[in-house]
């Protein structure tokens, strides 16, 4: 008999829906466990990368509801920002690229991609797409609490204005000068998901060193100014344009490029000429700190977009500095069409500033020529670089050269020495993206330091010390993730918290300004508790004043009083108070590892910030970022698959476990059509045995072999026990697809005459540990059995050691050896 998976799907979705055994509500005699998925954005569909995640969630949660423990699993739908109105925008500018990946990939049909034009539409549509996709691939969902962001839904609306009014009497949003990531075309910081690309990037400051040259500097941007005691040479790109300009009262030759960006951090900017780089090459400039005449040298790897576009080198430190050195070298002929003497390249020598552990004088140079770097365009570059830079910064000595900071860590003295070149006036700082980033809209973003923007204070150190501690206290799977947190929670600087475009809700106090993306999803999840109330009792907007939320949140206040304020029944309160009490805190959140710098520590921060210890959150899973076979997953290359294609092409339980057996802990999993051929395989296999032994009738007295996987079995239900008490679901999933299979084969092959009633008893439980991963499968499969009810709500398989038969085993043990030994030999 065959298995159509789609009539499968369909038959026990139905099934669950109608038995609504995915709806929790309170129950104080009960456990509880109420788990969480970052809300999607509906700017496009799911796909894998939320699917691997989303399947890690939704393990937990079956797991522990069968483990008997009150489980909540809610969902809803992020529309916040840029992302939705970017991706409109561009289809009403008739994109070409946009309007083939929604009509190629997304699968948006013609009569409804012309209505894209409208952003609210859009996200109507993706949410209604994406919510069947959930419930297809057998996400156990309360869907009673479900809602979407934004302004567009009035009460949760109020629920963010009522968070930002506590995050600002707090004094943990305020009104400053700071450097942000800037889209000069929506006027507005961009955050990292209103980025199309470069989320995670952050401004950095540059230290500028002021290197004169005829009536002007050269401003050479570094972030290793202490560099400058080995600086041999200048590099220009001949190519680019660059400009003469009087900036606050000096001339400075920089890259048009960064005209315009000094020009957004607050200084007089005046362009006097412009000209191009070739211009430059082969003039000489002074060395401030000794006062020598240096080359000016091609540089083709200088990007006129990084800063002021002006690189000083640096070959004993810097790879690119060397590869570009040794490129002329190499290449003299290169030199000739700018009028330069290969002599002058030739004279270049290294100058060795620091000394560090594992490398000789010259460390950039050690390192080009181990990893084999053959020019200045190589990719291994930027690897060399950060391997040098991270290894000198960390363990670094500065050398006798770099006179009263001889002897010092680069580290240490870092801060000490910048504050003196600026004194001595050879030095100067601007900010800029270590990378690029493009805004939703498609424009590249700057830095722009501005002076009446609202930040959230993610750099009081009170606040900080105390998200340590909430960090510290909760569960991190993998525990490795713990300290990466730490790491990024004292890297977090003051957080443009809402920009000028974009969907969202309004700051209460400043309407022109509106929430950004990251900044209205850190607390939303005790709303999910509150919400099947709101929809119940038909509770309005208007009626959540925010004496409601300070009594069902924080406890605060008179019930009857706000009861008559609000309009709302004393008995609704306390029920929606009770709600709150009984769920929270979140006892897991599972998220990506890309978000552990943003959205995660945010959700640590906020929940520090607003709640009680007691509320703070639980337990935290950081995951890898999904590839597709084995390249980075990316919809403008075409590589990406909606979790619906995944779901409809193989089935929900085959893109469940093809998913969670591709990695643990934060190791990227790569999706591979094969892997999900193979496991399609293997659950009709799987499938066809489960019908066989169902019609097998009688039992014999219990053999030695039946003792030995009896206890077998314990083992396996020990080990994925353990496994998903960890959160590591692919371990769970292999023992529980793959060792019980291998070790009832095993068994199959050592009894004379299987016992039946073992084996529909060991299988029963089998279903039951695989359940969390396949449950479509192994409803069927457990109705096939006659177990009852649902096998999602059936107990979990309890592990017994007195079941274990020790002598079984080391017989057994003992035979399997020597029939691999025979094996060997053959």
């Amino acid at each position: 008999m065959s298995i159509e998976w789609g009539k499968l799907e369909e038959k026990w979705c139905k099934k669950w829906e109608e038995a609504r055994i995915f709806e929790a509500d309170p129950d104080p005699k009960r456990k509880k466990c109420f788990v969480t998925f970052p809300f999607p954005y509906m700017n496009g569909p799911l796909h894998l990368g939320h699917g691997f995640t989303a399947t890690r969630v939704d393990a937990y949660a079956r797991f522990m509801r069968m483990r008997g423990y009150n489980t909540l699993f809610p969902w809803a739908w992020h529309w916040t920002g840029e992302p939705i109105l970017g991706a409109a925008l561009r289809v009403k500018m008739g994109d070409p690229d946009v309007i083939r990946g929604l009509k190629e990939i997304d699968g948006v049909p013609d009569e409804e991609l012309k209505k894209f034009v409208d952003p609210v539409y859009m996200a109507n549509y993706y949410t209604r797409e994406s919510r069947e996709t959930v419930k297809r691939i057998g996400f156990s969902i309360d869907w009673r609490r479900e809602f979407h962001t934004t302004s567009l839904e009035p009460t949760f609306n109020r629920f963010v204005e009522w968070q930002y009014k506590i995050l600002r009497e707090k004094g943990y949003v305020t009104k400053g000068t700071h450097p942000v990531v800037w889209c000069p075309k929506c006027k507005s910081p961009t955050g990292d998901h209103d980025r199309l690309e470069g989320e995670g990037v952050s401004p950095e400051e540059y230290t500028l060193l002021k290197f004169p040259f005829e009536d002007a500097y050269l401003p050479a941007a570094t972030l290793r100014p202490e560099t400058i005691y080995g600086v041999t040479n200048m590099f220009i790109n001949p190519d680019a344009t660059y400009v003469k300009a009087q900036v606050d009262g000096e001339k400075w030759i920089v890259s048009k490029e960064s005209v315009k960006k000094l020009a957004e951090q607050l200084r007089k900017v005046k362009v006097l000429r412009e000209f191009k780089g070739r211009e430059l090459i082969g003039k000489y400039f002074r060395d401030p700190m000794t006062g020598k005449r240096l080359p000016i040298l091609p540089g083709w790897f200088v990007d006129p977009e990084s800063a002021t576009g002006v690189v000083y080198s640096v070959p004993a430190h810097a790879p690119a500095d060397w590869i570009a050195i040794r490129d002329l070298l190499e290449k003299p002929e290169k030199l000739k069409e700018f009028g330069l003497d290969p002599k002058v390249v030739e004279e270049i020598k290294p100058i060795s500033l620091i000394s560090v552990e594992g490398y000789g004088e010259y460390p950039a140079i050690e390192a080009v020529e181990s990893m084999g770097i053959k020019d200045q365009f190589d990719p291994l570059v930027e690897e060399a670089t950060s391997i040098i830079y991270r290894k000198e910064f960390h363990t670094g000595v500065l050398k006798p050269i770099c006179g009263k900071y001889a002897g010092k860590l680069v580290r240490e003295v870092k801060a000490e020495l910048i504050e003196d070149f600026k004194k001595a006036g050879i030095a100067d700082s601007m900010y800029d993206l270590p990378s690029r980033v493009l805004c939703r809209c498609t424009t590249r973003c700057i830095v722009k330091i501005l002076s009446d923007q609202w930040f959230l204070r993610y750099s009081d150190p009170e606040w900080k010390r105390l998200t340590h501690k909430a960090v510290d206290k909760a569960r991190i799977f993998p525990e490795t993730a713990r300290e990466y947190f730490h790491e990024k929670i004292d890297w977090l600087h003051d957080w443009a918290c809402a920009r000028r475009t974009g969907l969202g809700t309004p700051l209460p106090w400043s309407p022109g300004w509106i929430v950004e993306t990251l900044s209205d999803s850190t607390i939303y999840m005790a709303f999910y508790t509150i919400r099947k109330h709101i929809l119940k009792y038909g509770i309005k907007p208007e009626q959540l004043i925010d004496e409601v939320f300070d009594y069902v949140f924080l406890g605060k206040g008179d019930v009857e009083e706000i009861s008559e304020r609000s309009g709302i029944a004393a008995k609704v309160l306390r029920e929606m108070r009770d709600e709150f009490v009984y769920w929270y805190p979140v006892d897991l959140r599972v998220s990506a590892k890309e978000l552990v710098p943003n959205h995660l520590s945010f959700y640590f921060f906020q929940h520090v910030a607003i709640f009680p210890p007691e509320m703070w959150p639980r337990g935290v899973g950081v995951n890898g970022m999904l590839m597709i076979e084995g390249k980075k997953m990316s919809k403008s290359k075409g590589n990406f698959i909606t979790l619906k294609k995944a779901v409809v092409k193989h089935g929900a339980d085959v893109t469940r476990l093809t998913l969670l057996l591709s990695a643990q802990d934060m190791e990227d999993p790569d999706w591979r059509e094969e892997n999900a051929r193979n496991i399609d395989a293997k659950l009709k296999a799987l499938h066809s045995f489960v019908l066989k032994i169902s019609n097998l009738s009688g039992g014999a007295g219990e053999s030695h072999i039946d003792r030995w996987l009896l206890g077998a079995l314990q083992k396996r239900i020990k080990e994925v026990t353990d496994a998903l008490n960890a959160l590591k679901t692919r371990t769970a999933s292999e023992v529980a697809l793959f060792e019980v299979w291998n070790d009832i084969k095993w068994y199959l092959r050592r009894a004379k005459k299987p016992n039946p009633s073992l084996l529909r008893e060991v299988t029963g439980i089998w279903i039951r540990l695989l359940a969390p991963f396949a449950p479509f499968l192994c409803e069927e499969l457990w109705s096939i059995l006659g177990g009852e009810g649902f096998v999602s709500t059936a107990p979990w398989p309890e592990y017994d050691p007195s079941k274990i038969d020790v002598k079984a085993e080391e017989a057994e043990s003992l035979i399997k050896s020597l029939m691999e030994d025979t094996s060997n030999i053959v």
